[in-house]
C-alpha cells in the first residue's frame, strides 16, 4: 500500500507542478504583462490629459500670438509686399545710420499655402551701426526673420564694418 500511496503522492504532484506551470504560462504571465501595458497607457494618457489642460489654461495666448503673427505676414500681393520690405529696409538704415550697399529679393514657394520672400543685403557703417540696424531688424513688427548675419572689418581698427545679411518673410497663402 506504501509504494501505491507513494506513486498517487507523486502523480498528484506532477500534475500540481503542470497546473501551475499552466496557469502560469497561460494565465498569470498573460495577465501581469496586460497589467503593465495597461498601468503604462493610464500613465501616458495622464500626462496627455495634463498637457492638454496646460494647452487649454494658454488657449488665448496662444491664439492671440498667433493672430499677431498672421496679421504681420506679408500681403498678399507680391509687389505690395516687396515694397514693405524695401520700405523697412530704409527705416532701418535710416534709425542705424548705416548704408546698404545692395539689396536683393527673392521669392521661394515652399508649399501650397505660403511663400518665402528671401532677402540679401550688404551694407556699411560704424561699430555700432550693425547691432542697431539687428536690433531695428528684430524689433520690427513685419514678419522677418534673420537666416544669416556675418559681421566683417573694413579696416584695421575694426571701426568700419561690413554686414551681409539674409532674412526671409512669410507670406500666407499666396495667390
Amino acid at each position: 500500500m506504501q509504494i501505491k500511496n507513494r506513486q498517487q503522492i507523486l502523480t498528484i504532484a506532477a500534475v500540481a507542478v503542470v497546473a501551475l506551470f499552466a496557469s502560469d504560462k497561460l494565465l498569470i504571465t498573460p495577465l501581469t504583462n496586460s497589467w503593465k501595458e495597461r498601468a503604462a497607457r493610464i500613465v501616458e494618457l495622464r500626462k496627455s490629459v495634463s498637457q492638454g489642460k496646460l494647452l487649454l489654461e494658454r488657449e488665448r495666448s496662444i491664439r492671440d500670438r498667433w493672430e499677431t503673427m498672421r496679421t504681420n505676414t506679408l500681403p498678399s500681393n507680391l509687389s505690395v509686399a516687396e515694397s514693405k520690405v524695401l520700405k523697412a529696409f530704409d527705416r532701418w538704415s535710416q534709425e542705424s545710420r548705416i548704408s546698404i550697399s545692395s539689396k536683393k529679393l527673392e521669392w521661394k514657394r515652399a508649399g501650397d499655402d505660403y511663400m518665402t520672400l528671401e532677402c540679401r543685403a550688404d551694407a556699411l557703417g560704424s561699430m555700432s551701426a550693425p547691432t542697431r540696424f539687428l536690433y531695428e531688424v528684430e524689433k520690427d513688427p513685419v514678419a522677418l526673420r534673420i537666416e544669416t548675419v556675418d559681421i566683417t572689418s573694413r579696416d584695421n581698427n575694426g571701426q568700419q564694418l561690413s554686414l551681409a545679411l539674409q532674412l526671409s518673410g512669410l507670406l500666407l497663402n499666396p495667390q
